[in-house]
């Protein structure tokens, strides 16, 4: 009788050892299993971050290549033509009375301020005038053009020492003033637009606002907006951060930052942060 109780309690033990270790192997299994889809799922994350961010390089190489193509149209071929223009009205004005005289030298100072106008647009669609230049200086020379318009009042503010941030990333952000301007003029409506940059040692800091009328938050957040999109996703490009607020009524905030001791490297198809 012993024996047999002695028996069942090994039985039972066993069976127990198995029942534990059968536990054991179905949580390490799940534990496994569920490792492997979430690193699957990272993998898959990481190629789709790869492929927009691929994506958006190529179109802005597109872009920027469209974009000397017609400065330099603009430069070479069209304000060529106007100075023809303007040089046949001088000749032509020789042989005329004064008061004939009169009204082609006022053509020939609205075709002059025509050619000066398109000189100016051709530099700031031209990636090599910005890389010359540098972003201050060009933005200073963007701002000026802006503001003899009369279609809107642009003020620009530059905090500390200025240092070059890189070519591509001082493109990047002339872009982007190019883009919130274009949205503070076609959409906003805006009649005046800031724009403030502050350098510090380890920090940039771009913020640019418009007195416009606004919109809804959830535009950006239902992936409206695509000009606004296309701010965040640029600075994202070079390693900065993006933030944009609104509400109807009271304009457009957009404030970027940037570590410019960080540089954004391309290695073995996914993007990252390293010391620059």
């Amino acid at each position: 009788m012993l024996f047999k109780d002695e028996e069942i309690i090994l039985l039972i033990i066993a069976g127990t050892a198995v029942v534990m270790l059968l536990g054991v192997f179905i949580i390490s299994f799940l534990l496994v299993y569920q490792k492997k889809q979430n690193k699957n799922a990272l993998e898959k994350e990481l190629l789709k971050s790869s492929f927009q961010q691929e994506l958006l390089k190529t179109r802005m190489e597109i872009q920027e290549e469209t974009l000397n193509h017609i400065s330099r149209e603009l430069h070479d071929n069209i304000t060529q033509v106007l100075s023809f223009v303007k040089l046949n009205l001088g000749v032509l004005g020789r042989n005329l009375g004064e008061h004939e005289k009169m009204r082609v030298n006022d053509n020939r100072e609205l075709i002059a301020q025509s050619i000066s106008d398109l000189r100016n647009l051709s530099k700031s669609l031209s990636f090599e005038h910005i890389s010359v230049m540098g972003l201050v200086k060009t933005l200073k020379i963007e701002v000026e053009r802006v503001n003899r318009s009369g279609i809107i009042t642009i003020s620009l503010l530059v905090e500390g020492d200025y240092y070059t941030l890189g070519e591509q990333r001082e493109l990047v952000l002339f872009r982007i003033f190019q883009e919130a301007l274009n949205n503070a003029l076609k959409y906003a409506h805006a009649d005046n637009f800031k724009m403030s940059l502050y350098y510090k040692a380890q920090m940039f800091n771009l913020t640019i606002e418009d007195d416009g009328v606004g919109f809804e938050p959830e535009l950006l957040k239902n992936n409206g907006g695509s000009g606004l999109r296309n701010i965040v996703n640029r600075a994202a490009l070079i390693g900065a951060e993006a933030i944009i607020n609104s509400s109807p009524g009271n304009g457009c905030s957009i404030n970027l930052s940037l570590n410019p001791l960080v540089q954004e490297t391309y290695v073995n198809g996914t993007y990252s942060n390293s010391p620059g």
